[in-house]
């Protein structure tokens, strides 16, 4: 899967504040990602966000 960094995701479920889209911080074996609802930031593995995602949206064809 192509994640690059700045990439938005649209995950399957919501954070507990709503949001859904989350940007991509820092790319490699684990994934920093912040939440664009609060800001709320974590560092996971790539393996467990991947099969979370719902739709990448690419740095260019962002709207926010």
């Amino acid at each position: 899967m192509e994640i690059r960094l700045n990439d938005i995701l649209v995950m399957k479920k919501a954070h507990p504040c709503g949001e859904k889209r989350w940007k991509v911080l820092r790319t490699g074996a684990d994934l920093r990602l912040r939440c664009l609802g609060c800001g709320h930031e974590v560092m996971t593995a790539r393996f467990k966000i991947e099969k979370n995602i719902r739709q990448i949206l690419p740095e260019q064809e962002q709207s926010t």
